[in-house]
């Protein structure tokens, strides 16, 4: 095959899959819609359990006990009798790349980072496709908001948060360029592979990599506090983390590392700091508690960093943060994320199952990530006034046997909970049947 016949062969495929069984964005919400008699886990550790639920133009307009209210037949257009069911808030994945790739070995597909190193001007919103069949995918677990967040370099550029189901990035932003991202430089280096590890050693380059980030910093910050004749794109992009209107998202895990993040977002001003990872964040709970630092923290589905950990402790994590005081929320980078996406609520169900309350493992990746967005006043839980993002569930959504969506809403609208996954399986149900 010719290098002209490989190339549309996999033009083909890349339209084919972007177009095949695509689904259509529901229409705004014209109708009020009651919830009735469902458990309702309103994402702030409150339970209701024989709820009435009532949304209207997007928004919640009730929230209340079935038992101590009464009201008209006719005050809402549907009426859903969800007994026996359970209501949750919609799950939030924060540190996410869903849209930036479509299929990792093609490269054409793949938009989560940039070349250079300092790049706080990358916004990854722009990239975003919400078209992604990927997205489709991790709806039916629950999860109708995400930050969509870039990769590589040292700074990786400024992040933004979306809901789910939109015509295109235009359409789907919640909030724009919330955050810019650092991946802070680690203090040793690992020999070996993944297959046969070998022994650490100490960065050596650790202080100049510190020095050049400050440098950096305290450059951008000069330049905020000017008003310079010609702009440079790359300052202005960082003007946020000085006046507060962003925040600083350190992607860090070791103690060193943190203790040495936070110091450095306190000497060049940056008030509002994010860890991001934080493996190791329960050392320095003190540090982060003193300045009101939450933590993102990484996939709990793991194994130990280091041979003297106790094997159960990334299971245990979000309840020692969590115990200390320090705002937890989950996220789930690492390989292939974006499929494991859909995997989100069941790590809050581990953090359940290795010590905490299962209402506040719920706000893991509800209230919790929603405060460390900066987007609580309008999503994270089921209150009035806030977003009518939520679903309906047949059981537990924490717990994947139980896990079975039968309605969810996105700023009131119902949106499809098909996938391209769901419709092979009822294609070839049907093919089998006839046999």
């Amino acid at each position: 095959m010719t290098h002209i016949n490989k190339v549309i062969v996999l033009l083909v495929f890349l339209i084919s899959i972007t177009t095949k069984a695509q689904q259509i964005p529901a229409q705004k919400q014209t109708k009020s819609v009651l919830i009735l008699n469902a458990t309702a886990h309103l994402g702030n550790g409150k339970i209701i359990e024989n709820s009435a639920i009532g949304f209207k133009d997007g928004k919640l307009i009730l929230v209340a006990d079935a038992a101590t209210i009464r009201l008209a037949k006719d005050a809402y257009d549907t009426t859903i009798d969800a007994s026996g069911k359970h209501i949750y808030p919609g799950f939030i994945a924060p540190n996410s790349t869903l849209g930036l790739v479509e299929i990792d070995a093609v490269k054409s597909s793949d938009d989560e980072d940039e070349i250079g190193l300092f790049n706080p001007h990358i916004r990854s919103i722009i990239a975003y496709n919400s078209e992604s069949k990927v997205i489709e995918t991790v709806r039916p677990n629950g999860i109708l908001i995400a930050q969509i967040t870039p990769r590589g370099g040292r700074i990786s550029g400024t992040s933004s948060i979306v809901q789910l189901d939109a015509w295109s990035w235009n359409d789907a932003i919640l909030k724009e360029n919330d955050g810019i991202h650092l991946e802070f430089p680690s203090s040793y280096k690992k020999k070996g592979s993944w297959f046969e590890p070998g022994a650490s050693e100490p960065n050596k380059d650790y202080k100049n990599q510190i020095e050049e980030i400050n440098s950096f910093l305290s450059n951008s910050k000069a330049y905020s506090l000017d008003t310079p004749k010609e702009k440079n794109q790359i300052s202005e992009a960082t003007k946020g983390l000085f006046d507060g209107s962003q925040t600083l998202y350190v992607h860090a895990n070791e103690e060193k590392q943190i203790i040495d993040a936070v110091q450095l977002a306190k000497n060049n001003g940056i008030p509002k700091v994010v860890i991001v990872g934080g493996y190791e964040a329960y050392k320095t709970s003190d540090l982060l508690k003193k300045n009101n630092i939450g933590v993102l923290l990484r996939r709990v589905h793991d194994m130990p960093e280091r041979a003297d950990n106790d094997i159960d402790l990334p299971y245990k994590l979000a309840k020692i943060l969590t115990d200390k005081g320090i705002l937890v929320g989950l996220e789930n980078s690492g390989d292939h994320e974006r499929m494991n996406t859909r995997n989100l609520p069941f790590l809050a169900g581990t953090c359940a199952a290795y010590g905490l309350d299962k209402e506040i493992a719920l706000q893991l990746i509800t209230s919790n990530t929603a405060k460390i967005l900066g987007i609580d006043t309008f999503c994270g839980t089921l209150e009035l006034g806030k977003d009518a993002t939520l679903f309906i569930s047949e059981g537990d959504a924490l717990d994947m046997r139980t896990n079975k969506l039968t309605y969810a809403f996105i700023q009131g609208r119902t949106i499809s909970l098909e996938t391209h996954q769901s419709a092979l399986n009822k294609k070839f149900k049907e093919k089998y049947n006839q046999l």
